[in-house]
């Protein structure tokens, strides 16, 4: 018999900057590899900045701690040229849809940016309805005024919630599931949490990577300052995903590359090094800036949740979870041959389904990036 057909794994399909930054009425269609080009000042990383932000919100982040990805904070989100109203009140809009096993569900969040820092409404839908509503009626008490589908005796449930948090990613703790209505809510308010917090923003900065590193630090950071842990582990966990990562850097790296391993120093650190069939090995500090970066992002496309710092979704089989990678400035550092082999490699990780990247493009990746078969390119500021 053939094998029952498995539900769609979730993924966020659409990102919506309503009012956020330079952004207005600005929508993304996203796919399994989504490439955001333009000039400078055109929104590319703040279209991946929102995005990490709903994601940290999924995860249970306080909107304080979320927009610690936004370099100046709540403020910084609120649309330029944006005029306080009369209370002095200035906000931002941003949202998403996210296909899965529930169909299409949309997730929108209006947030106060100044005077003070929270969340004034949030609107979940799905499947025709409205799962999910909340607004601030006392702006004297930290709380919003939430309700939620339930189609039994009651058709709404109504409730406080924290001013402050992603009310959808409250629900699965409020909610009961007792009715066809709740069991709707818990679905779609699930899958958009299991997508949303299933990324990995990936900035590898080889300034901090050329050090040596602990060796049992053996889960990837954003900055990959600890990438040299990581290859200890990964030639012994994952030795056939190493292989194709020693594949991958040799193509892009100076020379014949005939391994990726550890020296061991004293204290119980390492030293990463590129193992050479003739000579000696190359520590990693004696590579170029472009050579980290290519050897950075190859390891993330190339691993997974069990490698990288994430938080996996419990509830959800490893084969089916789907991590998104946000990488801003892909390109940065790489000439054109790195960026070619690092998009290659990007689109045949992406066409196997268990990695998305949204990166931003800007040099000779964004002009190579148009014959890479699988790769959307958006472009913004035409």
């Amino acid at each position: 018999m053939d094998a029952a057909p498995q539900p769609p794994r979730p993924v966020v399909t659409e990102l919506r900057l309503s009012a956020f930054k330079s952004h207005r009425n600005a929508v993304f269609p996203l796919g399994p590899m989504t490439l955001l080009r333009g000039a400078s000042g055109t929104g590319k990383s703040s279209a991946l900045q929102a995005y990490e932000v709903l994601g940290r919100l999924a995860a249970g982040d306080t909107l304080g701690e979320a927009l610690t990805a936004v370099e100046g904070g709540a403020p910084a989100c609120v649309p330029h040229g944006a005029r306080p109203d009369a209370q002095g009140r200035r906000g931002f809009r941003i949202g998403c849809t996210v296909d899965g096993p529930a169909g299409p569900v949309r997730l929108d969040m209006a947030v106060q940016a100044e005077p003070e820092l929270r969340v004034v409404g949030e609107r979940l839908t799905g499947a025709g309805r409205i799962l999910l509503t909340t607004a601030l009626r006392d702006p004297g008490r930290p709380k919003v005024e939430a309700a939620w589908h339930t189609a039994g005796s009651v058709p709404v449930t109504r409730a406080p919630l924290p001013d402050d948090r992603m009310g959808t990613a409250l629900l699965p703790l409020r909610v009961a599931g007792k009715t066809a209505g709740q069991r709707m809510v818990l679905d779609a308010a699930e899958q958009v949490v299991v997508a949303l917090r299933s990324v990995f923003a990936c900035d590898p900065r080889p300034e901090v990577m050329r050090a040596p590193v602990v060796a049992r630090d053996g889960r990837l950071r954003s900055a990959c300052d600890n990438v040299a842990a990581v290859l200890g582990r990964t030639r012994h966990e994952c030795v056939t995903r190493h292989a194709a990562l020693v594949d991958a850097v040799g193509a892009g790296c100076r020379g014949q590359v005939d391994g990726l391993g550890v020296q061991v120093l004293e204290g119980g650190r390492v030293r990463g090094v590129l193992a050479r069939q003739q000579g000696p090995a190359t520590p990693l500090e004696r590579l170029g800036d472009g050579e980290l970066r290519y050897l950075a992002l190859c390891l993330v496309l190339l691993t997974g949740p069990g490698v990288l710092e994430v938080d996996p979704a419990a509830e959800v089989l490893p084969a089916r979870q789907v991590l998104t990678v946000l990488a801003d400035g892909l390109d940065r550092c790489l000439d054109g041959g790195q960026a070619r082999e690092l998009l290659d490699l990007a689109a045949r990780m992406c066409r196997r389904g268990h990695i998305r990247l949204l990166g931003t493009v800007r040099g000779e990746l964004a002009r190579v990036a148009e014959e890479v078969d699988g790769a959307a390119v958006v472009d913004l500021g035409a």
